[in-house]
């Protein structure tokens, strides 16, 4: 006897993601659930690159040891800009001969492109700890090394401290940030459904998600009621630094994908949230 189709058996889901959100809404749909789409950001690239520019310029002149890179959709970035104001050649060359840290696949799939040498593969689940860890790992020392970050959105105050707690002399490379999207009606149509009860799961594949959400739920007088609203609905997480994004909000997640998929996120919900959420209401 086979098991059980994951379902989510006809619950309200709230999809936060903003690129990806068609193809979230249908895999919830594929696994029975109602999708509600509230896309929480949309990426702005930096008004000025001056800081990508100097960090490109101080490479080529071989003034880092490490460069790490933070993020696929970043490092791309990173490379459009530098190619637009001085062209790629020489600053590609300059990254194959400095030690690079690849946060996760996305940044390391790049460099395979670019035929960029990997000194650190940052294991999953990808968190700053991970990170850390991971260069600790190699047995060298970074004091006095001068290490460059590259940047996604917000500054991670952690790693940038426990990088200069080892004494390394760390410069931030900020590439793009992050902002609301244009049309915010939905978020905060999402906001008022969750305050009143009336949607069933939350999906959160980002730490900024859940920012701008409680973002917005502040400027609508509603944060105490969303984070109750929260508490009697499945809240879901992509991975761990998603989940300390919600604790540090005040928001506990009932689940985290077993590894960081959206579409692993999804199925898992749609395995486990029906039961979880009989549990808490029924508590």
């Amino acid at each position: 006897m086979s098991a059980r189709a994951p379902s989510f058996q006809g619950l309200s889901v709230l999809v936060l993601e903003s690129r990806r959100s068609r193809e979230m809404a249908s895999l919830v749909s594929t696994y029975g659930g109602r999708p509600v789409v509230a896309p929480a950001l949309r990426e702005v690239p930096l008004e000025s690159n001056s800081d990508a520019l100097a960090f490109a310029d101080a490479l080529v002149r071989d003034e880092f040891d490490i460069v790490i890179l933070l993020t696929g959709v970043g490092t791309r970035a990173l490379l459009a800009v530098v190619d637009s104001a001085r062209g790629r050649e020489a600053f590609v060359a300059a990254l194959a001969r400095t030690r690079v840290v690849a946060r996760g696949p996305k940044p390391l799939a790049v460099l395979r492109e670019l035929q960029v040498p990997v000194w650190v593969r940052v294991p999953e689940p990808n968190t700053w700890r991970e990170l850390v860890a991971a260069i600790d790992a190699t047995g060298e020392s970074i004091l006095g090394r001068r290490v460059a970050v590259q940047e996604y959105g917000k500054s991670n105050d952690e790693l940038l401290h426990e990088l200069e707690r080892r004494g390394a002399r760390v410069t931030r490379v900020p590439v793009y940030r992050w902002a609301l999207p244009d049309d915010v009606e939905p978020l905060r149509a999402a906001v008022s459904a969750v305050a009143r009860g009336e949607l069933d799961a939350a999906l959160f594949t980002t730490g900024v998600q859940v920012v701008h959400f409680m973002e917005v739920a502040g400027n609508l007088g509603q944060a105490d009621a969303v984070r109750d609203g929260l508490r009697r609905m499945v809240v879901a997480s992509i991975g761990p630094t998603t989940t300390e994004a919600l604790r540090n909000q005040g928001i506990a997640a009932d689940l985290e994908a077993s590894h960081p998929k959206m579409g692993l996120l999804v199925r898992e919900a749609a395995e486990r949230g029906p039961a979880l959420l009989r549990r808490k209401r029924s508590t």
